[in-house]
């Protein structure tokens, strides 16, 4: 064990030197990347930088030991100190790389966290937050991951009020604009894209201004740990939220970090400094002991700490690193074709150990599977940590892998948007000068629509006005109503073989589905008016099994006619000479007329029958009696298909296939106007009206 560059309060990189320099470095993206200059990612002290340090040398003395995985070869190591620094990091990364000690000017991290930050943008996106505010810390990880989440967040939809950079070190004048600028924002969610260290100073900031009510929304660097929210006092990270590591078991490795005292055998200063810091002690030979201070033996008993040293919340992390020298030392044992011995005389190549690296496939002792993609990367595992405030303080609360849930996390889901959604009827004019998320809502000029009311029954399904006219049968008739648009599609185009056999039939199937769904309402409400007669139990005969099976039953049917009339002449493309002299019509045949006529005449007979049903029950008692609704829309329905029989009979060529397409559009949209608008009218502009005791007439309370 050695250790390079001193400083005070070091963060130890880790690196397993050996011959494996190159492929650390190349291989920052993966779970590695844990191992290999990503330290300042990750939330760590003194303490936890040591911990790091044992949880590799706990995977290499395995590894050592072992008889199966490299048999007669010892991995090295050597530990480097980054003092906190990133520049640091690449520098050593690059001086192993290039197979020297010098020190390199960086330009940026070797790894970034890609994954991770897109990840968040989604996470803000599931709770609807599309107007936030951002801070990043003033380097490579908060620069290149806010240029990530910005690129991500703008395809989600989701606008930034500001972004701000922010470093530990910055003067108050910045500080203080940092603050104000948070104060007179309108965003109640910030995204923080900031380094352990920064988070704790930013915090302490914050608490002087007693700036709370906001939604923090956290990178791993600072979510995941404890220390954080523990300096918190003022309740600033009440609700954060983010991403980080899953948890993670290793057996042993706890006793393993925690056991230090080897380290004194071999007069390591480092076990010096560590136990002078843990116990709060001076060793005779320290030069900075003091009179007043208590001497330390060497033999005081970890068990019973609680400190940052013991906490062994930091496993996953410790996992990943655990994984990392597996995937190396798994690596070399396929290069160095190890079965009961290894062949030394293979020249290593660090590009050839990388491609094997990524190539790695194989289980550890836990359980864990260990791959990685085309990229190097391993599959994206991310655990949700929202910090919760209780008697004891914050805690920690755990939801693995993206199983969202706002019932979880808060009480009341916070609102953060720069605009309210604009109600139906209304339609956005965005902001001058301000980004898309900011918009007026104004009233839709006459003849425009608004998108969102093709999904009213659906959003207000249970509704009683919804709920009391059948709404099963009335979402079915809207899809219906949709495959009814959908058929005047199928008579554009060149006619073939296919479309012309297709646009007839489908047509008839169609339609017939939609009457059958009309039909089904209609006794429904003649039955529901029966059934609150004394001593009547029709409504057992025809309850919602019952009233899909008669919609089954007629459009089925409707299947057979159109299959008898496609197996016995069906229509067939061919060319008009005869219309124009000078031009040729392709147009469809017909085929067999018989099959025509039959699947227009069953159409016409269920559209009869069921406007009779309609007609006698247009003045049941009821309040809000469907029925009335009916009888209109299937008078339409009549009056469009009666005039046109004459006009297709008589329409010459191609002007026949306009008038089918005109009946079919006409006839749908007198359907869809006549049952529906009635109902999409109470529920948005009449709400007082869509209650239950409202729908209930005398003859209503049997239809709910």
């Amino acid at each position: 064990l050695s250790q390079r560059s001193r400083c005070a309060n070091e963060e130890v990189t880790l690196k397993i030197l050996n011959f494996l320099k190159m492929v650390i470095f190349y291989w920052g993206e993966s779970l590695l990347s844990m191992v290999v200059g990503k330290t300042e990612t990750i939330p760590t002290k003194t303490n936890h930088s040591f911990q790091f340090a044992q949880a590799m040398l706990f995977a290499i003395e395995e590894i050592n030991n072992s008889t199966d995985l490299l048999p007669g070869i010892s991995l090295g190591y050597n530990i480097y100190d980054t003092c906190g620094s990133t520049a640091r990091s690449v520098g050593v990364a690059l001086a192993l790389t290039n197979g020297n000690e010098a020190v390199s000017v960086p330009s940026e991290a070797p790894s970034t966290v890609i994954g991770v930050l897109s990840s968040l943008a989604q996470l803000v996106k599931h709770f609807g937050w599309t107007w936030v505010g951002a801070i990043r810390s003033n380097d490579d990880y908060g620069n290149n991951g806010m240029a990530t989440f910005r690129e991500t967040a703008q395809q989600l939809g989701i606008c930034l009020e500001y972004s701000v950079s922010f470093f530990r070190t910055d003067p108050p004048n910045k500080i203080k604009r940092i603050i104000e600028m948070i104060k007179l924002s309108t965003s109640k969610v910030i995204v923080a894209f900031l380094s352990y260290f920064d988070m704790d100073v930013l915090i302490n900031h914050l608490s002087q201004y007693n700036l709370t009510g906001y939604q923090w929304v956290g990178s791993e660097a600072w979510i995941f740990d404890s220390h954080t929210v523990e300096m918190d006092k003022h309740h600033i990270l009440d609700g954060a939220i983010g991403l980080s590591i899953p948890k993670a078991q290793v057996s042993s490795i706890r006793e393993f970090i925690l056991d230090v005292k080897p380290l004194s055998l071999w007069g390591h200063e480092l076990f010096t400094e560590i136990w002078e810091t843990l116990f709060s002690c001076k060793f005779k030979q320290s030069s900075s002991s003091t009179k007043n201070q208590r001497e330390c033996t060497g033999q005081e008993d970890l068990s019973g700490l609680h400190n940052s040293f013991t906490d062994m919340s930091l496993m996953p992390i410790f996992n990943n690193v655990y994984k990392g020298v597996y995937a190396v030392a798994h690596a070399l044992h396929n290069i160095l074709n190890c079965n009961e011995s290894c062949n030394y005389k293979v020249k290593l190549d660090p590009f050839m150990i990388l491609q094997h690296v990524r190539k790695n496939h194989f289980i550890t002792k836990e359980g864990d599977e260990v791959y990685f993609n085309e990229n190097g990367d391993p599959p994206a595992k991310y655990e949700i940590i929202n910090w919760q405030p209780t008697e004891n303080g914050l805690q920690r609360q755990h939801l693995l892998h993206f199983h969202l849930s706002a019932d979880i996390f808060f009480l009341q889901v916070p609102v953060s948007v720069c605009s309210e959604k604009c109600p139906p009827g209304t339609r956005k004019v965005l902001q001058k000068g301000k980004p898309v998320c900011c918009y007026d809502c104004i009233r839709c000029a006459e003849g425009e629509i608004s998108n969102i009311t093709a999904f009213i029954f659906f959003r207000y399904r249970k509704t009683p006005i919804v709920r009391a006219n059948n709404s099963k049968l009335s979402f079915l008739l809207l899809f219906s109503l949709i495959l009814c648009f959908l058929c005047s599609l199928t008579f554009i185009g060149r006619p073939s073989e296919w479309s012309c056999m297709l646009r007839h039939t489908a047509f008839g199937i169609t339609f017939v589905l939609c009457i059958s769904c009309v039909l089904g309402k209609t006794m429904v409400v003649l039955m529901a008016f029966r059934a609150s007669l004394p001593g009547s139990n029709v409504m057992k005969w025809f309850g919602p099994t019952q009233q899909r099976l008669s919609v089954l039953a007629f459009t089925l049917i409707q299947v057979v006619i159109c299959i008898l009339w496609l197996t016995i002449s069906p229509p067939f493309p061919f060319r008009n000479l005869k219309e124009l002299k000078d031009k040729i019509i392709l147009e469809c045949a017909l085929g067999s007329t018989v099959g025509f006529w039959a699947v227009l005449g069953y159409i016409g007979l269920l559209a009869s029958f069921c406007f009779i049903l309609a007609f006698l029950a247009r003045k049941l008692p009821d309040n809000f009696n469907e029925a009335k609704f009916i009888t209109f829309s299937m008078l339409i329905f009549c009056a469009v298909w009666i005039t046109f029989i004459p006009a297709y009979v008589s329409s010459p060529g191609k002007f026949s296939v306009a008038v089918e397409i005109f009946a079919i559009l006409a006839s749908s949209f007198g359907l869809l106007v006549c049952i529906f608008i009635p109902k999409c009218y109470i529920i948005l502009l009449k709400p007082e009206k869509n209650t239950k005791k409202n729908m209930m007439g005398r003859g209503a309370q049997n239809t709910l």
